[in-house]
């Protein structure tokens, strides 16, 4: 028999987020959360993205074992700015049985009809900064800490129960072997310095970069402004995105640019692929968890671009140039010899055009899906 429960206490909440933790049990490409971070984002105390939207959480079960699971999530910042009257949905993963899935989506529609709501969207997180997408192809590839793996069959239930494509994203990735000519970039940083006035900033530890933190995220704001269902990043959220990354962030691998009054005018920030640390330490940080993901953040070959950000008024100036030199000499001195893109949507060609030089090969794709509430 198949019943559907809200989540209401700590230990609802340990089953909600260690769900995955079983479908995906000896998957070589699913990479588990940490799973007190998980549970951290979930509670009200700690992540301020929850103080503009309501939560509801459910479990699928068969008569006592957990089949399936879903966030919903009422984000009233976006409905009330943008005027999108969305209800999302995220965290959604069940077993290879449509009446498990028809029976979490439903709580989706319920919720947002209850507050007249026009369209539901998915998997998508509280905010930007959050995963997104169902994958729909890659699956023969690892996945990475900001990205939902899921099995092949997600996307087909989603068509069956009549959702259809919303956002598309891809990933990428190439060779630091195809940059072959960096006198290019050389000879471009060059000019670009001279002609603005610009400068790159760089670091050394962590404790360098905390200044910069929240003007970084005043021009990621003012940089994706334009985009369809941005919601910019509040003053909290900083402080909140703050505490969660800089422990992972390796410092050279942060770069900004400034004016000539030390104003940020772009950024862009790589990490470390955490990936098989995470599946060593599957879920738990200790007693030895901490171990493979300390190591990787000191000794990597392969780095993920995580995050991008450059004013409007200088994104046809090329100071990716600035980026792409001190980017260059990093991973000439770190060893770094592979490296990807996390998802980016597929119709922002600002952001394709910047990396086409480097031949980026797309080996994984992924989609948010819509369905109008009727």
């Amino acid at each position: 028999m198949l019943s559907i429960k809200e989540v209401t206490d700590k230990k609802g909440l340990k089953t909600f987020v260690k769900f995955p933790f079983q479908l995906y049990k000896n998957n070589p490409y699913w990479v588990p959360p940490i799973i007190k971070d998980e549970m951290e984002q979930f509670d009200r105390s700690k992540n301020p993205a929850l103080e503009h939207a309501d939560l509801h959480l459910y479990l699928a079960y068969h008569n006592t074992k957990v089949v399936g699971r879903i966030a919903v999530i009422i984000n009233w910042q976006e409905i009330k700015t943008q005027h999108i009257k969305k209800v999302r949905f995220g965290w959604f993963d069940f077993i290879d049985d449509i009446e498990v899935s028809k029976a979490l989506l439903d709580k989706v529609f319920e919720k947002g009809k209850e507050q007249q709501l026009e369209f539901a969207e998915g998997p998508m997180g509280f905010s930007n900064m959050d995963k997104v997408g169902v994958q729909t192809e890659g699956f023969d590839h690892i996945g990475s800490m900001i990205t939902w793996y899921n099995f092949p069959y997600y996307k087909e239930h989603l068509e069956q129960l009549g959702f259809s494509k919303e956002k598309e994203y891809i990933e990428s990735e190439f060779s630091f072997g195809n940059i072959t000519k960096p006198e290019v970039f050389y000879k471009a940083d060059e000019i670009i310095r001279k002609r603005y006035g610009l400068k790159s900033v760089n670091f050394t530890n962590t404790k360098q970069i905390e200044p910069y933190v929240n003007k970084m995220f005043d021009v990621f704001n003012a940089s994706y402004a334009s985009l369809s269902s941005f919601v910019a990043i509040t003053e909290k959220q900083k402080a909140y995105f703050k505490e969660k990354y800089i422990p992972l962030v390796h410092p050279e691998l942060v770069k900004f640019v400034e004016d000539k009054e030390g104003n940020i005018v772009a950024f862009n920030i790589v990490m470390p692929s955490y990936s098989e640390a995470l599946q060593k330490a599957n879920g738990r940080l200790f007693p030895f968890g901490i171990f493979p993901l300390l190591k990787a953040r000191k000794s990597f070959d392969t780095v993920l671009f995580y995050l991008i950000g450059i004013l409007p008024e200088y994104q046809s100036k090329g100071v990716t140039a600035i980026i792409f030199k001190e980017y260059y000499d990093t991973f000439k001195k770190l060893g770094v010899t592979h490296c990807i893109q996390t998802p980016e949507l597929a119709d922002n060609m600002n952001i394709q055009n910047l990396w086409k030089k480097f031949d980026p090969q797309v080996f994984a794709r992924r989609r948010t899906y819509r369905k109008d509430l009727k």
